[in-house]
């Protein structure tokens, strides 16, 4: 990738022109391939299947051949195995206590699992999720949102919800759209070769509280995963709301409320490579963590340090979720495959992406540690430079450099969502603008590969300043 042009600085930048040499953003010919091989005839295949066995209810019979959560699961595991012989195809099995309204008896809930290991940096890891389980709430207590895993469940007992659990729930859309997506990419991505590890999840148990996800992500953190990534894709079906607003070209990326969270990061990288590779589609950010008073998937490994987004539709019918009526006619099989192609060049974007730089500097010890050094944890590396007008950026090369032509700087205001001004710097560790004030906007880094992938921007978020007490004398 050649050097990018940064244009003419606003006034936040202290009225600096700034250039450097112009390029457009590459194009990965690898990633164009695989985003154009996701099948919509296979999605629409794979949902009729999800659809046929009845219900996905994670509390369901486990024990009918043809119908039921032990059917459909055993099913989605069967088709991972057949995608590749270098899918590595698991159950990861919890046996889940009685509690609550809606886990009314002890249940093996097993998450459905595919690994394709990395080549370079296996140790590495990019998931892409959904949720396998369907529930059919029965008689609907209110008119607005059905309750959503975090979110408030109806006023019904636990003897309601045993008596659900046998309910139609063919869950077409929620989340038998994110589950056809997770499915269709394991396909198609497994007969590639990435530098990082892809793991493709269908969870169970998400319509009891996020169940599934919780006990995934809480693994993954004890056992101490270096996952960079999770898309998770829940309610990716239909292009009608039910209100009437239509729109099959937009879908919505939650993160968090968290300015320049890792979370947020991985959602502006979605915004960019999704629209990269599938120009028909615009990818709507939000700086939530889901929508208001419910939850999904991401939301626990986000909870256990790990950067995850939501991937959904902005136009729900909330008259079909956890009904009867939840079925492949009352959802768009072309949009579920427009935003499964978003997730492909996403994910193989980052998996063959560098590593990120890291941008804070290790704590100095020892005798030549300088005073009041001792106890002081790590501080993002930009000053001011010699001049104490100029921004100084440093960062550390992660991993290897093989795969790496070098590093981007990017900029933009304090107000602004997205970074705005970029500037290809080369194999270097250090970059510094001249006359441009660190006080006045937002900085970070990116690695760029030889293909021009891009790892997810690193910003320089200084800590904030804790509170002070003083003892005054009397």
């Amino acid at each position: 990738m050649k050097a990018l042009y940064l244009a003419a600085a606003t006034s936040i930048f202290c009225g600096l022109a700034i250039n450097t040499q112009a390029d457009e953003k590459a194009v990965n010919p690898q990633i164009r391939k695989l985003v154009d091989e996701v099948s919509e005839a296979r999605i629409r295949a794979t949902l009729e299947k999800l659809v046929s066995f009845g219900t996905r209810n994670t509390l369901s019979n486990p024990d009918d051949p043809e119908h039921g959560v032990g059917a459909a699961r055993q099913w989605i595991f069967n088709e991972f195995k057949g995608y590749s012989p270098r899918l590595q195809v698991r159950f990861d099995k919890y046996r889940v206590k009685k509690q609550g309204q809606r886990i009314f008896k002890d249940v093996d809930l097993y998450n459905v699992i595919a690994v394709l290991p990395g080549k370079t940096m296996p140790d590495t890891q990019v998931l892409i999720s959904g949720h396998y389980d369907s529930l059919n709430l029965g008689t609907r207590q209110t008119n607005g949102p059905p309750a959503q895993s975090g979110g408030t469940p109806p006023q019904q007992t636990p003897a309601d919800y045993e008596k659900n659990a046998a309910l139609p729930a063919p869950g077409a859309c929620d989340d038998g759209s994110g589950t056809a997506a997770v499915m269709e990419l394991a396909r198609v991505m497994s007969q590639y070769e990435f530098d990082k590890t892809l793991v493709f999840v269908a969870f169970a148990g998400e319509e009891q509280g996020l169940v599934g996800s919780t006990l995934e992500a809480a693994k993954a953190r004890t056992e101490k995963w270096n996952i960079e990534a999770v898309l998770n894709n829940d309610i990716i079906g239909t292009e009608v709301s039910g209100n009437g607003r239509i729109d099959n070209s937009t879908v919505s990326v939650y993160s968090d409320e968290i300015q320049d969270s890792p979370n947020q990061q991985l959602a502006r990288l979605v915004r960019e490579m999704g629209e990269r590779y599938v120009p028909s589609m615009k990818v709507k950010v939000l700086f939530m963590q889901d929508r208001v008073g419910r939850g999904g998937d991401h939301t626990p490994f986000q909870l256990e340090g790990f950067a995850a987004v939501r991937i959904s539709t902005p136009n729900e019918n909330y008259a079909n979720q956890h009904t009867a009526t939840d079925l492949l006619e009352n959802m768009s099989v072309p949009y579920t495959t427009r935003v499964a192609r978003i997730n492909g060049a996403a994910a193989a974007s980052l998996a063959l992406a560098p590593a990120e730089p890291a941008v804070m500097s290790l704590p100095r010890t020892g005798a030549n540690a300088p005073a009041g050094a001792a106890g002081r944890g790590p501080t993002p590396m930009i000053a001011r430079g010699t001049s104490r007008y100029d921004a100084q950026l440093r960062w550390r090369i992660v991993g290897s450099d093989a795969n790496l032509k070098g590093f981007a700087v990017v900029m933009r205001p304090t107000t602004s969502p997205f970074w705005e001004q970029e500037i290809f710097v080369g194999k270097v560790n250090e970059y510094t603008l001249k006359d441009v004030s660190i006080d006045d906007a937002r900085f970070g880094v990116k690695a760029i590969g030889m293909d021009g992938t891009e790892s997810l921007v690193v910003p320089y978020v200084y800590p904030a300043r804790k509170k002070v007490e003083y003892e005054t004398v009397q």
